[in-house]
């Protein structure tokens, strides 16, 4: 199967898969976008009911395409799918291909001796080829869930927030939201509204204000250089701060749950009806076992983006992958410029 010099193949059309559309385009490459889905959106429909978005509008947006409206609002998921689907329709009037409901199955190597490149192989039987590919599949749907003692047999309902919509996902008066980020405490918050809530987590967490001297902290991130500042370590990165002024009970992490109980570090124990895990995911990369590109564990051989066993192969919306907002709207679009060049100069010129 002969391979296209100037095609790279994006497995993932949320932000990261869209932003690396966009870098594709501004490159003269033809990005082929492959969505598992029925939409150009990623996880965003599939989100808790409530979410918002940390960051205000006017710093949430990817490249070439500002947020409607009020540039100091925090848009709601909702808000955020229709805008990734506006991105996404945008990006095919350029001339970008958008695939829906093509899910990856494997990524090989092209076979051929002496001939650079790549096979993906779908679902439904489908193959293509090209020199470059990037993997922007994203991680919800791989959940991270730590093997807490007692957990299996807990006698209340384990949720992690990926399976969490509303508060009505979790019955009972008295909730443990397990984590420290920025997702933990605006559950943690939305379900206070109504029950008992207990923060546990394993660190102190660092409740920063919103908005410090009248400004959002993400302006601040922009005037300091923060949110472009590299990462020496990627794998070991720094605690980040939670955007909430600190009101919520929080206690160390539980030593155990025992049947209906929860166990605290001082031999307290306490009644608990239901746990709710905000304790994050893990990249979901199943497609590239067969490329050696994976550690043992499934998280890629790669730094700042680019494979360290495949020339060609990148990767985008990993947690700290390059900087601190690497994983996030406000943040992907200036790795994705990065990744989507150095593939060019490596392979499709």
């Amino acid at each position: 199967m002969p391979i296209d010099n100037d095609r790279i193949l994006i497995v993932g059309a949320g932000q990261s898969g869209l932003a690396a559309a966009h870098a594709a385009l501004e490159q003269g490459l033809r990005p082929v976008l492959l969505e598992a889905s029925d939409r150009a959106a990623g996880s965003w429909s599939r989100y808790y009911d409530s979410l918002a978005l940390f960051s205000p509008a006017r710093y949430s947006s990817l490249p070439g395409l500002a947020f409607a409206g009020d540039p100091e609002r925090y848009p709601r998921r909702d808000e955020v799918v229709a805008y990734l689907e506006r991105y996404a329709a945008a990006l095919t009037r350029r001339g970008a291909e958008l695939r829906t409901l093509a899910r990856v199955e494997a990524v090989h190597d092209a076979g051929a001796p002496g001939r650079r490149g790549f096979l993906v192989r779908l679902a439904d039987g489908q193959e293509l080829t090209a020199p470059a590919v990037i993997a922007a599949s994203g991680s919800f749907d791989r959940p991270y869930r730590p093997a807490l003692p007692g957990l299996d047999a807990f006698a209340g309902p384990v949720l992690h927030v990926a399976d969490y919509r509303s508060p009505a996902s979790l019955p009972g008066e008295h909730v443990v939201v397990v984590g420290s980020g920025n997702s933990a405490v605006q559950v943690a918050y939305e379900l206070a509204d109504r029950r008992r809530v207990t923060l546990a987590s394993r660190t102190p967490i660092r409740f920063v204000e919103q908005r410090p001297l009248g400004r959002d902290l993400h302006f601040w991130f922009r005037v300091t250089g923060f949110d472009r500042l590299p990462l020496a370590r990627a794998e070991q990165p720094p605690a980040s701060p939670v955007l909430d002024d600190g009101r919520y009970r929080r206690r160390a992490m539980f030593t155990r749950l025992d049947g209906e109980h929860v166990v605290w570090p001082d031999g307290g124990r306490e009644r608990v009806d239901a746990v709710l895990l905000a304790t994050g995911y893990r990249p979901n990369l199943p497609y590239l076992a067969d490329l050696g590109a994976l550690t043992a564990d499934g998280r890629p051989r790669q730094r700042r983006g680019l494979s360290l066993t495949r020339p060609g192969l990148g990767y985008l919306g990993l947690e700290w992958q390059r900087t601190p907002s690497s994983n996030t709207l406000r943040g992907v679009g200036a790795d994705a410029r990065r990744v989507v060049a150095a593939l060019a100069r490596r392979l499709l010129r």
